[in-house]
This record gives C-alpha cells, structure tokens and sequence, in this order.
C-alpha cells in the first residue's frame, strides 16, 4: 500500500466515496512555509528582542516560531484526507473542528494542475477542481489538493471527466497529437515579452536609482557614474566630457535595456511552452518555465473576449487575448488569457473554437459623447488652482528666487494640456457597436481594449446619471454578467437619449 493509501474505510459513508488518501509528505515543506509567512508579527519580536540587545531570548523565540510551524503543518498533513468515489470527491479537514465537503463530479467543471519547479522534479503536482461556488478566504482551499503524485492527479481528472460523459472515445487522438489551436515559439516569446516593457516599470527604475542606486553609487543619470565605468576607455571618457547631456541620455537608454530585459524573464517564466488545445471540456492551456500550469476553461462558463493591444503592439499587428470566465484565473482573476501575442486571423480561430463568430471588419461604431472628454477637463481643473497654490507657498516658505514660479507653472499648465490631448486621442477610439446577438466595446489609446459580450450573457444593465453628467446630457451604461458585473467594462458618456435606447433594446433581446 502507498503511503497516501490510509486505512479501510470504516463506514457505510466511508465505503461510498472510496478509501481515505492523504497530501503527499513533502507536502510539510510547503505548509511550513505557508505557517512562516502567517506569523509576520512574530517576526518583529525577534527584531525587536535582537536590537534590544536580548540576543538569548531572541534566539530562542525564533526557534519556538519555527517548532510552531514545524507543528501546525504536521497536525495539517495528519487531519486532511480525501476520497474519491464513483461520483464524487469528498475532502475532510480542520483540526479541531472537522469540515467533510463533498464535491459531486457533476458540479466540477475541469481539474486544473499545477506543477512549481521542485513538484516537476518529484512528479508531483497541486490539483484544484474548477467549480461554479468560487470562495475566498479560509473556504478558498478546500477545493485544492495542495500536494499528490502527478498520476494520481491525471487518474482523477480522467475519472471526473469520465463521469460527465467526456471520457475520449476510443481510437479518439490525444490533444497532445492534435495540431494546437494556438501556440507560442521561443522567438514569440521574446517578443512578447519585449512588447510587456511597461512605464510604470521605467518609472520605479527611474526612482529607484535617484533613492536606493545614490548611496550604492549607481546612478546612470550622473557623468562620474559613466566616467568611472569606462575610465579604461580614453575616447569615450572625453566623449562624455565633451557632451554632458549624453550621461542622460545614456541613462534613460539603460534603464531601458533593462526594463526590456525586465518584460523578457516575466514572460519567459510565465509563458514559456505555452499551448492552447481543444479539449472535451472546452480550452486546454498549458505554460510555464519553472511552475508549468495545466488549466482547462469550459467553454460554455466564458462571459465575455477581451482582445488587448498598445499603440506600439498594435502597429505590428499584434493583440492579446483573454477570456473573462466564471472559473478563476491563476491569483484570483477572473480573465483567462489564452493568447498572449496573437494575430487577428488566430484571435478568430479561438472565437471559433468556443463557437463564436470571428471579429467583424465592418462594424457600425458609434463614438462616444464629447462630453467624455469634457469630464475630464473639469476633474483636472481643481489642480489648475491648487497645484500653483502650492508651489507659491513653497517658494515663500523655502525663501527660493521668483523663477521657480516662472517654471513651475508653465510646467502644470503642460501637464493639463497633455492629459486633455491624451484623453481626446483616447475619445477617438472609444466607441460601441451592436454586431447582431453580442456587443462590441473598444476604448483607449495607448493601453487598448476590445471587448466582445454576447447579449445572451448578460444579466443586467446599469445606467448611471449624476448632477455633472446630466448636465452634459450623458450616462454610463455597465453590464452585469453572471459571477459579477463585467469589471472595469462600461460604455461611459453615451448621449442620455441613446444609453435608454440602447438599453430597452438590449433588455428586449434577452428576454
């Protein structure tokens, strides 16, 4: 008998849904770091216990936090059983109090597997079951099994979907011989991840030289830093001399190298292998570099497509896609994506595998009001005001000359003006369209969004009016799916008249 093999069953109950398995032994390693991490204010004792100088009690509080763990991950692994039976899986843990959840096969919609670096090594791997009741908090777990052979995890899958009649029929080829749906080379790797360069990223970078890099010396913004580096190098060094801004210049070229980089291991780690099947169940996805991911997406649980682009990736021709399921995604997002760097012709070839029709060529926009612009304009205004209230009462306050004025305040009034232009440009694209039995969203610029929602998912429409709005004669409308309202998806400042239109039609369709 394996060592997840317990004893026999010892009920009627019992005998049901099979013998009792337990976690995988090294199972311990993972629940003690997961009992570590919990304990971050006992951590600070130590800290503390260690500056104060009390170095034996210190010692010996670290040792007490690490038995604890050591403890609390043991009973763990001693008290979590699961059984599986014919048509359900029922899982018993809890310590003190003991919880029995009973999963039938019917209610789970796939089982996804999960492999970290260590796990692929040992052939074992974590299994959660995919089912509509979601949960977050101390209920999220109870549908994982953290830790168990890599067949043992393949054996109940392969049961599961037996059981709901998508067992693969005989003579049937495996999804692993079938050509794939969608996948990546190395090469499209890279270059998604040298699309992944992100300003948010350049920007800490920026900051993180001027506060951490000063003290340590690196600083690529200042001359000496580049002088010392190529000192050896007389013709660069009086290069450099001779032209100071080039220091600068070399900086932001730097720190661009490295937020390229920085896109490049990202996705490398993710995305790596990544692989998109047809499967019994709907979308199989596989990826991954050091923790390889094996996750299936039922078709019928996807809410809306959402195809993603920037203005540099857009330009190539290229777009992400995701779909917005009930199922959760890899950290507790709702968006799956199932193509990370895709042509229009494969982003239509995963349409049609869920059974919808590719994206239209033709489709009747309509852009949005002005007023989606004028918004904006009013919400910036306050800092029109304050922001010179503030510069002048630190220039009086810190005895500094008159022209920090003379720069300060043209420079918000730059600010203002650009965020209007980026906001105009980003009105240029915001637009909806009704394409027969779904809708159609598109908006922004730089960060670019398309969003397919069949009518038949939604499940409710808000129209949303303030004093301001209604002023402008405009209204947001936002769709609610099932699972959720569709997040961070809305139709903002459609013309009033339109947006109540627009919505009795829509209701119409679905009722």
């Amino acid at each position: 008998m394996s060592f997840e093999s317990m004893s026999a069953p010892i009920s009627p109950d019992d005998r049901a849904v099979g013998p009792p398995e337990r976690l995988h032994p090294l199972f311990l390693l993972k629940g003690l770091r997961g009992s570590l991490r919990s304990l971050g204010g006992a951590y600070a004792l130590v800290g503390y216990l260690a500056v104060s100088g009390r170095w034996t009690t210190a010692l010996f509080a670290a040792v007490g936090i690490i038995l604890f763990g050591v403890v609390r991950s043991l009973v763990y692994w001693t008290r979590f059983e699961f059984r599986v039976g014919r048509d359900e899986i029922r899982i018993d843990s809890g310590i003190l109090s003991r919880r029995h959840r009973s999963i039938p096969f019917d209610r789970i919609q796939d089982v996804d597997i999960t492999q970290g670096p260590l796990a692929r090594l040992l052939g074992l791997a974590e299994v959660k079951f995919e089912t509509g009741a979601g949960g977050t908090g101390p209920d999220a777990d109870e549908g994982v099994l953290h830790a168990i052979a890599l067949a043992r995890a393949a054996e109940i899958r392969d049961l599961i979907r037996a059981s709901r009649g998508a067992a693969r029929p005989r003579g049937a080829v495996d999804a692993g011989e079938r050509p794939p749906v969608y996948a990546m080379s190395l090469g499209r790797v890279f270059l998604a991840g040298s699309f992944n360069f992100s300003l948010a990223v350049f920007a800490g970078l920026i900051g993180a030289t001027q506060t951490i890099g000063q003290p340590l010396g690196f600083d690529p913004f200042r001359e000496s830093f580049w002088r010392d580096l190529v000192a050896a190098s007389g013709p660069v060094e009086q290069f450099l001399l001779a032209h100071r801004l080039s220091a600068i210049v070399a900086g932001f070229a730097l720190l661009v190298v490295i937020g390229l980089a920085t896109g490049v291991i990202r996705t490398l780690l993710r995305d790596f292998g990544f692989r998109l099947d047809r499967a019994e169940a709907g979308l199989r996805r596989r990826r991954g570099l050091l923790t390889r991911t094996d996750v299936t997406l039922p078709v019928k649980r996807a809410q809306a497509a959402i195809v993603a682009s920037g203005a540099v990736r857009n330009a190539f021709g290229w777009s992400e896609m995701s779909l917005q399921s009930l199922a959760g995604e890899e950290g507790g997002k709702g968006d799956h994506v199932v193509a990370p760097l895709a042509s229009l012709d494969e982003v239509d070839e995963i349409l049609a595998q869920i059974g919808w029709r590719p994206l239209p060529s033709n489709a009747q926009w309509r852009r949005v009001s002005s007023a989606y612009v004028w918004l904006r304009a009013l919400a910036l205004a306050p800092l029109l005001v304050l922001a010179p209230l503030v510069i002048g009462i630190n220039v009086m306050a810190l005895k500094m000359p008159g022209s920090v004025l003379g720069v300060a305040l043209p420079a918000v009034g730059l600010v203002f003006a650009l965020a209007l232009v980026a906001r105009w440009i980003g009105w240029l694209r915001t637009a909806y369209a009704r394409d027969g039995d779904r809708m159609l969203m598109r908006s922004g610029w730089w960060r670019q969004r398309l969003v397919v929602l069949p009518v038949a998912k939604i499940q409710s429409i808000d129209l949303t009016e303030n004093f301001v709005t209604r002023w402008f004669g405009a209204a947001d409308l936002r769709f609610g799916v099932a699972g959720g309202t569709l997040r961070g998806e809305l139709i903002p400042a459609i013309p009033s008249a339109a947006a109540r239109e627009l919505r009795d039609d829509l209701i119409a369709s679905t009722a």
